[in-house]
């Protein structure tokens, strides 16, 4: 199980800042950096609902399950979600509008 939350502060601090770096992704599953994260986010936690579980004025916030994700993530995961534009907000994953 890999440690989140250490992850997402190592790739935004500003020695290695990775966020929204989307053109340094190996091999994206999509085009657009929101699709290659919902897409990534499936394959790893697989749902049946809709992975957008609410909006506020500038996020949105994945049903995603944070600890389900850890045990499955690898490092890289990570990486391209940060890379994607995914954040961790208070042990939820996000995304800015």
């Amino acid at each position: 199980m890999i440690d989140i939350e250490a992850l997402f502060e190592k790739f935004n601090d500003d020695d290695s800042y990775e966020f929204l770096e989307f053109e340094r992704v190996v091999e994206p599953l999509a085009k657009r950096p929101d699709l290659c994260a919902f897409i990534l986010l499936d394959r790893l936690v697989p749902g049946t609902g809709d992975i957008v579980s609410a909006a506020g004025h500038d996020k949105i916030f994945l049903s995603v399950d944070v600890d389900e994700l850890a045990a499955v993530a690898t490092e890289a995961d990570i990486l391209t979600l940060v890379r994607c534009g995914v954040i961790l907000d208070e042990g939820s994953l996000a995304m800015f509008t």
